[in-house]
């Protein structure tokens, strides 16, 4: 079977489906600093005591970031490629707590955003945050209390947490009138340093956790998502698994992916918690990423693991046709300066894509470069083999 990719594959049908992914978006700390109703500042880290230190590192390295900015100056040069490829639904991992209030929990690194910026949100139409990540209870139960409530009175849909088990193992709904329903189910798993005390259980809030990719756990997850499909609903399954640096992808996350999709009939599997994109597969005509690297953080001043360019991200937008199969994978790169996101030059795109083809070549995908420096994916419909 031939190649499938952009400009070689059919038009999406009517009941064709975009959607936008990204990987981690960090609006807290530093971030929240820089937008217009900045919280407290202070920090309970090792390494920085105040969120406005990660501000003047950024600027040390690239000059001066505006105080009180817009709330769409962080999407920077995004925006105008939301608004050309007009997904259905924008989908991001939300790796902050957004709140006021709570008390830090005792972890090492603390994330959030005041309440009152939960507009950088609504900047870019954000329509489901997936909250089953490693800082969403940074601040206790009841920072996870006013996230969940800030988000559903913006309207923005969440899944991957909740004030019980049965609550944040449902699946964001997603629907377009006739057109039928996105579900968007997530999972946080013990590998990206989740803590297992985290787990929402009946009458008890929190995230909705796996301690692994066993054969135990995907059992737990095809239980869930027997509870609420219908014939016709495409399946997203969003997991935060992994280390946040490194490009290996464990024998049993990808046993987990296929498995997912073979057995259960997912249609993406979404994988995050690496800070840099990981190797993309698809598998049965389904698109998995392992891991799609952060969109947004506050990060730029620091000058750790920079083999891997933090700075470099990628916006993800896949076209699923009816059925749930892929159609095509359009990665959009940035380079994020000064909190803000900046298209990348032609050297730092050629560079992402070189990444993703040297990583999506072990797992059968390619990768077409651009003249706007944007990659697509290809693909072979068997290309995919077996793991374990």
């Amino acid at each position: 079977m031939t190649a499938a990719a952009p400009t070689d594959t059919p038009a999406a049908s009517p009941q064709g489906l975009t959607l936008f992914l990204a990987g981690d978006v960090m609006l807290g700390r530093g971030i929240d600093q820089i937008l217009p109703h900045p919280g407290d500042p202070r920090l309970y880290e090792g390494f920085m005591h105040d969120a406005r230190g990660y501000v003047r590192l950024a600027e040390a390295r690239n000059g001066p970031i505006p105080r009180g900015a817009r709330f769409d100056y962080v999407w920077g040069d995004l925006l105008p490629e939301l608004a050309r490829l007009a997904p259905a639904f924008r989908i991001v991992n939300l790796e902050t707590s957004v709140t006021a209030a709570g008390s830090p929990e005792w972890k090492g690194i603390n994330y959030r955003m005041h309440p009152e910026n939960v507009g950088s949100l609504l900047a870019a139409g954000v329509d489901c945050c997936v909250l089953a990540n490693n800082h969403v209870l940074d601040w206790g139960e009841a920072g996870l209390a006013d996230t969940l409530s800030v988000l559903a009175q913006a309207r923005i849909a969440t899944a991957g947490a909740g004030l019980d088990q049965e609550r944040a193992e449902a699946p964001a709904v997603l629907e377009r009138p006739g057109r039928g329903r996105t579900l968007v189910y997530a999972f946080a798993v013990a590998s990206s340093g989740v803590p297992p005390a985290w787990a929402a259980r009946p009458g008890h809030p929190g995230v909705a956790f796996l301690a692994d990719a066993s054969e135990h756990s995907l059992g737990r997850v095809g239980a869930v998502l027997a509870r609420d499909r219908r014939p016709g609903d495409v399946t997203l399954v969003s997991l935060h698994w992994g280390a946040n640096w490194g490009y290996e992808i464990p024998p049993e996350q990808r046993g987990f992916a296929h498995r997912l999709i073979r057995a259960h009939g997912v249609d993406v599997v979404f994988g995050h918690s690496s800070h840099h994109p990981l190797g993309i597969e698809v598998y049965r005509g389904r698109p998995i990423l392992y891991g799609a690297g952060d969109l947004i953080n506050d990060y730029e001043g620091i000058t750790d693991n920079e083999e891997y360019r933090g700075d470099l991200t990628l916006a993800y937008f896949l076209e699923l046709d009816a059925a749930g199969h892929l159609l095509s994978l359009c990665m959009a790169p940035f380079r994020i300066n000064r909190f803000r996101l900046s298209r990348a030059s032609s050297s730092d795109a050629s560079w992402l894509a070189g990444v993703l083809a040297r990583e999506g070549g072990r797992l059968g995908t390619r990768v077409r470069l651009a003249p706007d420096g944007s990659s697509s994916l290809e693909w072979r419909a068997d290309a995919a083999a077996e793991a374990p």
